[in-house]
């Protein structure tokens, strides 16, 4: 198989993962799909390098919160606030309302957390565990278990409080 199908083939089977990111890093559709096109070309620009050490989707997630962490550092500097639009969120068979406020809210929290702090919540989300949360975002497992019970106070205060 030839490098370009590879990659066409890898980004379909971890398409999921990418948009996850860019819902939560992007502000609104033509940011989440500007986002999108910027993850997948930085993929690509890394596919020949990457040396199957780890899971792909360990390297897809770090290459894409790299690149969202990176984009959305250089927004700020610009003066531009990205902020999470929950209307991608609910794309289940069955809609209930009660769940579908709820899920609202906590991403309206989990927005306003810090960088590392979004990334590592998003993978605590995938049931990533604290390991592989360490080999995408850099830190150690042990400051992965602390900024998640941290997070979590966070949230919990914030929801509770609103």
């Amino acid at each position: 198989m030839n490098t370009e199908k590879a990659f066409v083939e890898t980004i379909k089977q971890n398409e999921g993962l990418i948009y996850k990111v860019t819902a939560v890093y992007g502000n609104h559709a033509e940011d989440k799909k500007d986002l999108y096109q910027e993850i997948v070309l930085q993929l690509w620009k890394a596919f020949e390098k990457f040396r199957n050490q780890s899971q792909v989707s360990t390297w897809l997630y770090r290459v894409a919160l790299n690149t969202a962490i990176t984009r959305l550092r250089k927004d700020k500097k610009e003066g531009q606030m990205v902020t999470f639009d929950a209307g991608i969120h609910g794309l289940e068979d069955s809609y209930d309302p009660i769940l579908e406020e709820r899920s609202k809210n906590l991403y309206s929290h989990i927005a306003m957390l810090n960088d590392i702090e979004k990334a590592v919540v998003l993978l605590y989300l995938e049931d990533k565990s604290h390991q592989e949360i360490a080999q995408i975002t850099g830190l150690t497992a042990s400051n992965v278990g602390t900024r998640m019970a941290r997070i979590k106070e966070k949230l919990k205060k914030g929801i509770t409080k609103g």
